[in-house]
């Protein structure tokens, strides 16, 4: 059988199984404080629990601030096309934000918001892709988060809509829009030069159309697929059913628009 072909086949096996060493890591390491914390296991960097991790030699990569050393080298670098929930979150006006305030307070704020949405997303067996700009983004693998992938997508982007204050009759203290959509996407190790590995990541057409959903998304919205409404076999009520025209997609992206209201 051909390398390449068997490469494959591990990265599948993993990113569709995954490994019962690694869900329990995960779900120890995210018990431990405090953000951030290795995108791979979610050991801690910082706090009591950074210090443990420290003395169990998982110290935070200098090769790659994203990974513990122990997960900043990959076996087997490359990766395999999966279905799987994607999860985007945008601040809305982020612009106009940073320009009622200074830079230093526009950061605080967003950092507010980073440390909040990574323990959403941890907590619902997440994998962190990015932290940028204004936007958070979750994998959701079904190796890491189970066959349940979409409905944990659904519920972590109702929390965090909630986190950043939607149900507040005063209004949230960050407008975010979210867009949450399941399908098949490349899921692997990003090479970098000479073939370096440089990021865990997903790519592909699906990814794309999770993004443009979120940048659709108005503040206290989630903008749900068709594709993982169905598959996560959840039964929200009424929705609000819309054919979204994306950009550079010839067919409109059937969607459930979910609001997250004040009380």
């Amino acid at each position: 059988m051909p390398k390449d072909l068997t490469i494959e086949e591990e990265w599948y096996k993993m990113l569709t199984e995954g490994e019962a060493k690694v869900r329990r890591l995960k779900h120890v390491m995210r018990l431990l404080p405090s953000n951030p914390r290795c995108k791979m296991c979610n050991s801690p960097f910082k706090g009591w629990g950074g210090l443990l991790m420290h003395l169990l030699g998982r110290d935070q990569s200098r090769y790659n601030p994203r990974y513990c050393q122990p997960c900043e080298r990959f076996e087997h670098p490359g990766g395999a096309v999966v279905e799987l929930t994607m999860l985007f979150a945008d601040v809305r006006g982020s612009t106009t934000l940073a320009e009622q305030m200074s830079a230093l307070e526009f950061g605080q704020l967003m950092n507010r918001f980073y440390s909040l949405a990574t323990d959403v997303l941890v907590n619902t067996d997440a994998m962190v892709d990015r932290l940028i700009g204004d936007q958070v983004i979750g994998l959701y693998i079904p190796g890491v988060a189970g066959p349940q992938h979409p409905r944990l997508a659904i519920e972590a982007a109702q929390n965090l809509l909630q986190i950043t204050g939607h149900q507040d009759p005063k209004g949230p203290w960050l407008p975010v829009g979210v867009g949450v959509h399941t399908g098949p996407a490349f899921v692997g190790v990003v090479g970098g030069t000479d073939g370096n590995p440089t990021d865990f990541t997903a790519l592909g057409d699906n990814v794309n159309i999770t993004a443009r959903l979120a940048s659709k998304a108005r503040a206290g919205e989630i903008l749900i697929s068709d594709s993982a409404y169905a598959a996560a076999g959840l039964d929200l009520g009424d929705l609000k059913h819309q054919q979204l025209e994306l950009k550079g997609k010839s067919e409109p992206i059937g969607v459930r628009v979910l609001r997250v209201l004040a009380d």
